[in-house]
């Protein structure tokens, strides 16, 4: 026991094995919420125009989704030493996480849902659960101004899951890749919490995901999974430095969550240009102007799966490359991020 102890609790392995717990206890639980679901009638009815989907289906998967994510950084707690530090940023990482489970939960169970503002009031606690556990920008100064776009970069990234979370397998799927980026960028080193979170969440959405494309054992993991997914990933892009080589690699967690963030930048910008409310609800997301365009989904999904992961290898060499071939790379990123709006934004959605 000892011998497979001291083997696990090291790296690479060490990493591994939380991906493969997790995956175990989200991909066991997922059938448990979906029947719980069912049982409680906490369904998603498409009553409105926005719903993609043509029948009631049962929500709760974002739980089983914490579950393995939580209960693997449990397990491996008695795997390996985590230094002060680390325990202190992961316990940011939990308590933070109960506030966005239960703003997710009120907002899956309630027939409306949950009021915006309220809802951003109890994101804002979430958010200041991280930076009273020093998880917080640390290259702003003064510190107030650190504070502030810490709190509004959490509460951003946390909505932009939930915003992207309109085709089946689309806010999870990114986030396992943002995750493994996440995790590769930090890999060199072992003194913070970004690795093992990574991990856990990786495996976590890993165990979600074939349920979610299931037609036969379908569940949406709801407000309650995508809300947080993105908290955890926006926690894990404030943990690691990437500035080793060049400035311009403060920008990668902009590329490995770009997606989710030209999401919300794109269906916020066509609804104030219509004079709607950024805060309701459209169609104008970019997965569904492809799919007005003669897209199958599942063409989509891949395109926008090999799309992140192309945007998260550019990231990490913007981490490693010196500043001038860093800054050609993000701009041609740029570039073509421009250019695909100009594209969807002529898309006439019926």
């Amino acid at each position: 026991m000892l011998y497979i102890k001291s083997i696990i609790s090291k790296p690479p392995f060490i990493y591994l094995f939380a991906i493969a717990v997790s995956f175990v206890v989200s991909a066991l639980f997922t059938p448990v919420m979906r029947f719980i679901a069912i049982k409680f009638q906490i369904l998603d009815h498409p009553h409105t125009d926005i719903k993609t989907h043509q029948t009631p289906t049962p929500y709760l998967g974002g739980l089983a989704i914490w579950l393995g994510w939580i209960v693997s950084l449990s397990v491996i707690r008695f795997f390996t030493h985590f230094p002060t530090g680390t325990l202190r940023n992961l316990r940011g990482m939990l308590w933070g996480t109960i506030f966005i489970i239960i703003v997710g939960l009120i907002d899956d169970i309630l027939p409306r849902g949950l009021e915006f503002k309220k809802k951003f009031l109890l994101q804002f606690i979430a958010a200041g659960c991280l930076i009273f556990f020093d998880i917080r920008i640390h290259f702003v100064n003064p510190d107030f101004m650190a504070v502030a776009l810490s709190a509004v970069w959490a509460v951003g990234i946390t909505n932009s899951f939930n915003i992207i979370d309109i085709m089946d397998g689309l806010s999870s799927g990114i986030a396992l890749i943002a995750s493994i980026a996440f995790l590769v960028i930090a890999l060199p080193s072992e003194q913070i919490y970004v690795n093992f979170a990574s991990a856990a969440l990786a495996g976590a959405c890993l165990g979600f995901l074939p349920y979610n494309l299931s037609k036969r054992f379908k569940i949406f993991m709801g407000d309650t999974g995508s809300l947080t997914i993105g908290f955890i990933l926006a926690a894990i892009s404030m943990g690691t430095s990437y500035t080793k080589f060049n400035n311009a690699g403060l920008l990668a967690p902009l590329l490995i969550l770009a997606i989710p963030i030209y999401d919300t930048l794109l269906v916020s910008y066509l609804r104030v240009r219509r004079g709607q409310s950024p805060f309701l609800g459209s169609k104008d997301h970019f997965a569904l102007r492809l799919e007005f365009m003669g897209i199958n989904r599942p063409r989509i999904l891949t395109t926008t799966y090999f799309a992140s992961a192309l945007l998260s290898y550019g990231a990490y060499f913007a981490t490693k490359l010196p500043p001038t071939e860093a800054t050609i790379l993000l701009l041609v990123f740029l570039t073509l991020a421009l250019i695909i709006s100009y594209f969807l934004g002529k898309v006439e959605i019926g």
